[in-house]
Parts: structure tokens; C-alpha cells; sequence
């Protein structure tokens, strides 16, 4: 995921809260005082920028149903875009089916998102979810761990969604390509962890791979009863609480094969963790898997909502981080969860979005503010749309965070 950014990152998050106290002032909204927004009012934001989407990034059914990179193409942008942009955009389909009233308006584009999804899956010896288009319609690409996670856990979405039990199976079918990832070697630091990607080449082993597929199989868990996935589950999440935890809810990126420590902190990180143990509490019943997930919510909160900190994250991250925070919320309610994601979607729509197309423009990360010049992406356009459907939900009897 935002393969850029992550290839060994050299901010740390030192260095990265210095940047934050530097933005500029509009950025610093996590404190401002913001109006209620209802229910209605978060759906037509939805709409509007799932309009957008379909309308400037979405290529048609003359074009295997497959979304652009960005618009205006760039420079170096392929055919079509790669899977994990194409996976969020999935992932909004899914949550407009859930707003208020007009949901039922969407479930064929989501339904299309699905089937669409296999045309980047590879077969062969280790086979998966492929970065990008297997022939015939592109030259393919590596297995990347954290993207087959993702895909499969939005599988399950559309499962819960609709009782399509194809889904289950799909992402049942999943826990053996991520499960490859494990890496063995007892002699490394900390062992154990899941490589990043599945290529000879590979020389970390990721938080967010090994963090989203145990959040994966966790939720296996809960729909099949297999022990297996609880096992698989423990034992990932496991690694990320005892080597990757800086502070509650603070996980460093991940750890190179030469003994290194990328302490680079992404939203996603700190939801993954919190999302993971919420469902292992939901579906074991351990009140240790609750306090963790309480312990690593608050203490994320208090760091991320300091200053411009979410405002700077990639978009994309943050839709993560508060679904697992509403995943959390359901279960041990706390007004703090949807207040940030209220005031961070608030904020957004006000400061990035520009008025004249409903598309979202950010900063070359797929955060920070506004950039006039910069295109517009599927990935920044597909997770604000999953949040403002997320919002539309969350507040549909009225709830407001106080």
C-alpha cells in the first residue's frame, strides 16, 4: 500500500511530529468547534463524491469495469489502475449500499466491484491477488501480502452485506496466500512477522501485513468457528503487540531483515491493531482482546487528533482507522471515536474538495492540504466516500457525538 511512501519511509515519527507542528494554520482543525451534521446531510456527501468517482476515475463496462490511477492521467500512470486503488473503490460501492434509504441504489455496482476484483487474481504455484492485471488485459505484478488481506477483508464486508456465501469462500481462500507471508527464521530479531510481499527481493516484515491478516482471520473466526483462523489470528496479532507497539495504540511501520526498525506511524497501523482485537473480543469473549483495543483507541486518539496529525495522513488511512474505531465503538461505545471522524470528515470536505467537480485534491502523500495542481485519485476518492457513507450510517438516528 501506497508503495511510495512505504518503501522504507526516512521520517521517522520523531521527525514527522516536527513536520506536524510546522503545518500551516488552516490544517490545525481537530479542535475546531464543529456544526452538526445529520444523517442526510453526510449521505449526500457520500453521493456527491461517488458521483465523482464514477463520473472522472470509473472507465465503464467497455473497460472490464476497471477505474483510472488518477485524473488527469499522469505521466507513467498504466491503463488502469493497480488493485489496491481498485479494492477501496470496492469498498465504497459496498458502504453506499448501507446509506439511509437509498443504499439499495448501489448494491449492482457493488455486486460488478466483485467480480471485477478477479481479474488480478493470478493463479500458479502461489497464486493471489496480483498488484496489477494478469494477462491478457496487463503485464501482471508481485503478490503484494497487505493488498490480498484488504481485498478479502472487504469480501467479507460484501458477505455481511449480502449473505453471498461465494464471498466467505473467497476470502477463506485468501488466508493461504497471506499465510505464506510468516516468516520463520528464528534467527532474526523479534522472529516471526509476515513479509511485505512475495518475491525473493523482500526484506521487511510489515505491521500492516501482518496486523490486517490477523484482523482477517480473526473475523473467519467469528463467521466459520474454525479454530485454525483463532489460531492464525492470536498468533499475528501477537507479534505486532510484542514487537511493533511503541505506545498504546503506536505501531512502528516494520522491520528490515538487517535489523532495522522503521518507526514511521500510519493511521492504519493503529486501527488494524484495534480492529483485530475487537473481533477476537466479539468472538471469544476475552475481556484482555477489550481492554487492548480500549488501550490502543484512547491512546491513538490522543496522539492523532493532536494538532494536524490526521489532516496529514493519506485519506485512505484514516478510512481505516475509524471504521475500526466505529467496529469498537458498537461493542464499548466512546462519543470520541465519531467526534474525530466527524471533525476530520467535516474538515476535509471543507478544505479539500473542490467545489467545481466534487473531487478530493491532496498533497503527494494522499493527505495534507489541498493542492490545486495535484490530480485527483481513486484511492483519496474512494476513501471519502466510504467515510462520509460510513458517517451517514453512524448517525442515522440521530446520534451525535457531544
Amino acid at each position: 500500500m501506497l508503495r511510495p511512501l512505504l518503501r522504507r519511509a526516512t521520517v521517522t515519527a520523531v521527525c514527522a511530529g516536527l513536520l506536524w507542528a510546522a503545518a500551516p494554520a488552516q490544517a490545525q482543525t481537530s479542535h475546531a468547534r464543529h456544526r452538526p451534521v445529520s444523517s442526510g446531510e453526510w449521505a449526500d456527501r457520500a453521493v456527491d463524491a461517488y458521483r465523482a468517482l464514477q463520473d472522472h476515475l470509473y472507465e465503464g463496462a467497455d473497460q472490464h469495469g476497471l477505474y483510472l490511477e488518477h485524473t488527469p492521467r499522469q505521466d507513467g500512470d498504466r491503463e488502469h489502475s493497480y488493485l489496491w486503488p481498485f479494492r477501496e473503490a470496492a469498498a465504497a460501492a459496498v458502504d453506499m449500499q448501507r446509506l439511509p434509504a437509498t443504499g439499495g441504489a448501489y448494491r449492482r455496482d457493488a455486486a460488478e466491484r466483485f467480480a471485477t476484483a478477479e481479474l488480478y487474481f493470478a493463479s500458479g504455484e502461489r497464486p493471489g491477488y496480483a498488484s496489477y492485471l494478469p494477462a491478457p488485459l496487463g503485464t501482471g505484478g508481485d503478490v503484494y501480502y497487505d493488498d490480498n488481506a484488504v481485498v478479502a477483508l472487504s469480501q467479507l464486508d460484501q458477505y455481511e452485506a449480502t449473505g453471498d456465501r461465494k464471498l466467505l469462500l473467497r476470502a477463506e481462500h485468501v488466508v493461504p496466500v497471506v499465510s505464506r507471508a510468516w516468516d520463520g527464521d528464528t534467527a532474526k530479531a523479534c522472529p516471526g512477522g509476515m513479509d511485505w510481499y512475495d518475491a525473493p527481493g523482500n526484506s521487511i516484515r510489515a505491521t500492516n501485513v501482518t496486523a490486517l491478516s490477523a484482523q482477517l482471520a480473526a473475523r473467519l473466526y467469528e463467521h466459520t468457528g474454525n479454530r485454525a483462523y483463532l489460531d492464525k489470528a492470536e498468533k499475528w496479532y501477537g507479534w505486532v503487540y510484542a514487537c511493533m507497539r511503541r505506545s498504546p495504540g503506536l505501531y512502528a511501520n516494520d522491520r528490515g531483515d538487517d535489523g532495522s526498525t522503521n518507526e514511521t506511524l500510519w493511521t492504519y497501523n493503529s486501527g488494524s491493531m484495534i480492529g483485530t482485537a475487537t473481533a477476537l473480543y466479539r468472538s471469544t469473549g476475552d475481556p484482555a482482546y477489550l481492554r487492548k483495543a480500549v488501550e490502543d483507541a484512547r491512546g491513538s486518539l490522543a496522539y492523532w487528533t493532536e494538532g494536524s496529525r490526521l489532516h496529514d495522513q493519506p485519506a485512505v488511512f484514516n478510512a481505516f482507522y475509524f471504521k475500526d474505531l466505529l467496529a469498537l465503538d458498537e461493542v464499548r461505545p466512546d462519543s470520541a471515536y465519531l467526534r474525530a471522524m466527524r471533525d476530520y470528515a467535516d474538515s476535509t470536505y471543507a478544505s479539500n474538495r473542490d467545489a467545481g467537480t466534487g473531487l478530493f485534491r491532496f498533497g503527494p502523500s494522499g493527505g495534507g492540504d489541498y493542492d490545486p495542481a495535484a490530480p485527483a485519485a481513486t484511492l483519496g476518492q474512494s476513501a471519502m466516500v466510504q467515510i462520509f457513507a460510513t458517517l451517514a450510517e453512524a448517525t442515522r438516528h440521530g446520534r451525535q457525538p457531544s
